[in-house]
């Protein structure tokens, strides 16, 4: 599995892997029941990739703060997305403390706890995941 492949899907619950594209659709697998399905361009589709917590500092990738989630539980789930508000923004404050409180919400919080323990409990293993470097068209000629 691989993180660059990894999606939101906005109206659906759950994470989904890329497994193919067609004209007008992409293909993807639930990393939960490994159902496939069809998302259409009409639907919005969020590459976990691409998104960034906001810090007082610069924002931070997504995947360093799942990597220090993942330093921190020593690779085990962490705190269950259903705990109150007040733990789960402790936790979070252990994981990324200079994040912008007045930024990210509980419920990206909640969210972003959500989406770390569907990848631990679906086999991702952050020590080795690394971001895909994007390459400018200069650096292909």
């Amino acid at each position: 599995m691989k993180f660059n492949k990894i999606i939101s899907v906005t109206g659906k619950s759950g994470l989904y892997q890329v497994v193919s594209q067609s004209k007008n659709a992409i293909i993807v697998e639930s990393l939960t029941d490994q159902k496939r399905l069809a998302v259409n361009a009409t639907q919005n589709v969020s590459l976990l990739e691409n998104i960034a917590i906001y810090t007082f500092e610069e924002d931070k990738p997504l995947l360093e703060v799942f990597k220090a989630m993942y330093e921190k539980t020593e690779g085990k789930e962490a705190i269950s997305h259903k705990e109150s508000g007040k733990k789960l923004e402790a936790f979070f404050a252990e994981v990324l403390p200079d994040y912008d409180d007045e930024r990210v919400y509980t419920s990206n919080i909640k969210k972003v706890i959500q989406w770390f323990n569907l990848l631990v409990k679906s086999g991702m293993d952050f020590t080795k995941v690394e971001a895909t470097a994007e390459v400018s068209p200069e650096e292909n000629e």
